[in-house]
């Protein structure tokens, strides 16, 4: 298990360049098994869950041509659908989260598929139902195993047809989405989410020539093809790495540059964090943040107590949420975090109450933060990351308190963030990566 040694206390200057976004490379590389043409993704993040997700197409039989660092080629005119009958396959499929959405793509292309209870971070229940009712609406038949943990699925005769989700589920959504391209007529689908992840999938399965109207709604209609081709696609910039810098800035009074953030595409990010107090400028697609020796709450607009909630898109995400809550400690006011999505991602704010912060865990789902406006540093720790946005936070805030923290478990971190201690030392952190 790695470990980073983090020496607080010092502010970065400099510039960063975001990586791809995780959560929309997990969905485009799914979809190239839905054609047998070349596919060409620019700006893939090279991080652990996407290079096993790569490892798994591979295994597959598609063709993996690496061109640069973020750049590959796809082509998966090969695929070996037996590869699923293999013990490699259930080990590997178990251990990525991301793995459940190549479902839709091999329903869609070759009418069968099977999956294990996929892994990823233990944040609570994050349920697969909106999926394969999904898939059974379009017409697949389901059989899960009990003996061998194996969701069987049958898809050989999918068809078009009218269907309400139970929840606006992203991975869902774009699941349901990839298998639908390919099925006979018409699929609508209402209460679908509308990511710019999932706006970024449907705008590249149309160059691909699927037919896909309502894109950036929760109401999309998809008219099945009989195939789809080849294309090039950019991933952008990961909105979480976005967030993230942003309260890393105001956490250590640092001068930063975010370059190349889409800021079209990042919603409520920037205001959220306007209304923890932090100053931002926007140059054109960059995001300056100048040094700040304090911050404050917002309240609302009568005065009481600001509340930061998560919700389904253009809603704020519920993977910053971590982000604002660390952030909140060290400025100045009160504010009620509400993390509604998953009811054990605020668990590791014990981690923060031992390094000084001032929070009270009301319930799984919310939490009440005192910022103490920098009076009372943090002080250093050691410690454990949970999950990949939980550890990103512990590091931030490692990265602003006093002395010396250790964050055990960083392949957590690594699953989600690029090198990221190699880029942020070029800023002027001190962190050091333990084996």
């Amino acid at each position: 298990m790695a470990s980073f040694e983090i020496i607080g206390g010092h502010r970065l200057k400099g510039e960063i360049i975001p990586q791809g976004a995780k959560n929309e490379a997990l969905q485009i590389l799914c979809a190239v098994l839905l054609t047998p043409e070349p596919v060409t993704i620019y700006n893939i993040p090279n991080i652990i869950d996407v290079n096993k997700l790569i490892e798994l197409l591979n295994d597959f039989g598609v063709a993996v041509t690496k061109i640069n660092e973020s750049t590959y080629k796809f082509e998966a005119n090969n695929i070996n659908i037996e590869y699923l009958e293999t013990e490699n396959f259930k080990k590997k499929a178990a251990a990525l989260r991301g793995s459940i959405m190549i479902l839709g793509p091999l329903l869609a292309r070759f009418g069968k598929a099977k999956m294990p209870k996929p892994g990823g971070d233990k944040i609570g229940r994050r349920r697969l139902d909106t999926h394969f009712i999904g898939f059974q609406n379009l017409g697949a038949k389901f059989n899960y195993d009990t003996d061998d943990s194996f969701y069987h699925i049958d898809a050989s005769n999918l068809q078009g047809c009218y269907m309400l989700l139970d929840e606006a589920s992203v991975t869902g959504t774009a699941n349901i989405v990839m298998a639908a391209v390919l099925a006979k007529g018409r699929t609508t689908i209402y209460n679908a989410a509308c990511e710019p992840y999932l706006q970024q999938l449907c705008n590249m399965l149309n160059r691909m020539g699927a037919k896909i109207s309502g894109i950036g709604s929760n109401l999309l209609n998809i008219d099945g093809v009989e195939a789809l081709g080849g294309t090039e696609h950019t991933i952008l910039p990961d909105m979480i790495e976005i967030g993230s810098f942003i309260g890393m800035a105001a956490m250590t009074a640092s001068e930063i540059t975010i370059k190349n953030c889409r800021i079209d595409m990042l919603g409520l990010i920037p205001n959220t964090f306007q209304r923890l107090g932090i100053k931002m400028e926007f140059r054109g697609d960059d995001i300056y943040i100048p040094s700040q020796e304090h911050y404050e709450i917002d309240t609302f607009i009568d005065g009481s107590i600001l509340t930061i909630a998560d919700a389904i898109w253009p809603g704020f995400t519920p993977d910053l949420l971590s982000i604002v809550l660390v952030v909140a400690t060290q400025a100045k006011g009160s504010v009620l975090i509400h993390q509604k999505m998953f009811e054990s991602r605020l668990f590791f704010v014990d981690k923060l109450i031992d390094m000084g912060a001032q929070i009270i865990l009301c319930d799984p789902h919310r939490a009440s933060v005192i910022g103490l406006g920098k009076q009372i540093p943090l002080k250093g720790i050691s410690m454990t990351s949970p999950d990949i946005r939980a550890g990103v936070s512990l590091l931030i805030a490692a990265m602003s308190a006093n002395g010396k923290s250790t964050i055990h478990n960083i392949e957590q971190i690594d699953r989600g963030y690029q090198h990221i201690d190699t880029r942020l030392n070029a800023l002027g952190a001190q962190i050091k990566r333990l084996s």
